[in-house]
């Protein structure tokens, strides 16, 4: 999952949730204001870690 924090005002602030990383790449860049791209990772994802046998 990726999250997109843009702030537009000091006291202004919204988020935005997506599941591919090209989806949040592309909103990205027609968002306005200082944005931050954060990539959300569980730790209880077995795709993402190695599961030892």
């Amino acid at each position: 999952m990726y999250v997109i924090t843009c702030y537009v005002r000091k006291d202004d602030m919204k988020m935005y949730e997506f599941d591919s990383k090209e989806e949040a790449l592309s909103q990205l860049k027609k968002l306005k204001g200082c944005t931050i791209l954060s990539e959300v990772v569980y730790f209880n994802d077995s795709s993402v870690i190695p599961i030892a046998i």
